[in-house]
């Protein structure tokens, strides 16, 4: 009897796993849904450059290290790899790579998008992240 009472709960069990599979969003590890990438609009290079002149050369640079890393090349670039900087292990330890819409979530957010990083900085607005982005993408 107790045999019969297990399989129909772990049929039960594989029906729903099954259900929610097919029919919803596969939910993250602890239950948080899965993140959503979001493509920044388009930017303007030269207001992008003028917001990086303003607020990020405080802590970055384009050819050299400084409290952040140089942003020389970052679009394409896998996070946490420049050689010659010391990330942080979780930045290091990312499987991301740096494309408008990643970058686009680290400016909004960057513990978000890599908790335990260091950078105690975001930007708000998605017009000025666009921006930004469209400038960084020029780094070749």
């Amino acid at each position: 009897m107790r045999f019969e009472a297990g399989r129909k709960l772990l049929r039960s069990s594989i029906q729903a796993l099954a259900v929610a599979f097919l029919t919803g969003p596969v939910l993250a590890q602890g239950g948080a849904a899965p993140r959503e990438w979001q493509t920044p609009p388009a930017g303007d290079v030269m207001k992008g450059q003028a917001l990086y002149m303003a607020r990020c050369t405080a802590c970055h640079a384009v050819d050299s290290h400084k409290i952040g890393p140089a942003h020389r090349g970052v679009m394409g670039r896998r996070v946490g790899s420049l050689k010659g900087y010391k990330y942080s292990e979780e930045m290091a330890q990312s499987r991301l790579r740096w494309t408008p819409q990643t970058l686009n979530a680290w400016l909004q957010d960057p513990e978000d998008l890599v908790a335990g990083q260091r950078m105690g900085f975001q930007v708000d607005d998605a017009q000025e992240r666009a921006d930004l982005i469209a400038w960084l993408a020029t780094l070749k």
